[in-house]
């Protein structure tokens, strides 16, 4: 994780509160799936305590984990994006606690605020670029015959 992928350090305070006054406080045991790639994303959370696993299915094999997420991270940012249809899959690997969004009203906030909706889609985007990193390299790792080369 980087700083700029986390909300609090990509998000003002006012942007902060604003977005946390449409969460819900949500748990999950170890072992839940919270959501499956190729579904609907309707949702997104920020992780409080635990840890949940980003995994990507890969034909003939078990899925291919790609990230483990921890306090303060976004999970999940195919809400943001049309079509908005999960890209990865989640399952919480400890006890999680998290703030559960409701991805609309969140892109109606951000419709509604220019300025809010450039400051969540600047912070989207970096998790967005993260992500995409840190599955390349995960892939080249576990299929590449030398690997990524990365020391990540």
């Amino acid at each position: 994780m980087t700083s700029a992928t986390t909300m609090t350090t990509a998000l003002d305070p006012a942007q902060r509160d604003r977005l946390t006054s449409l969460a819900h406080e949500v748990s999950f045991a170890a072992g839940t799936r919270l959501f499956e790639e190729g579904r609907r994303a309707d949702r997104f959370w920020i992780v409080r305590t635990g840890t949940v696993a980003l995994d990507l299915r890969v034909p003939g094999r078990r899925p291919a984990v790609i990230e483990t997420l921890g306090h303060g991270e976004l999970v999940g940012w195919s809400w943001h994006f049309p079509p908005h249809i999960w890209h990865l899959g989640a399952e919480a690997m400890s006890p999680v606690r998290a703030w559960e969004f409701d991805a609309g009203s969140v892109r109606a906030l951000c419709d509604s605020d220019p300025e809010f909706g450039r400051a969540v889609a600047v912070w989207v985007g970096r998790v967005v670029a993260q992500r995409l990193h840190a599955s390349r390299v995960r892939l080249l790792d576990l299929y590449a015959p030398y690997g990524s080369g990365s020391k990540e």
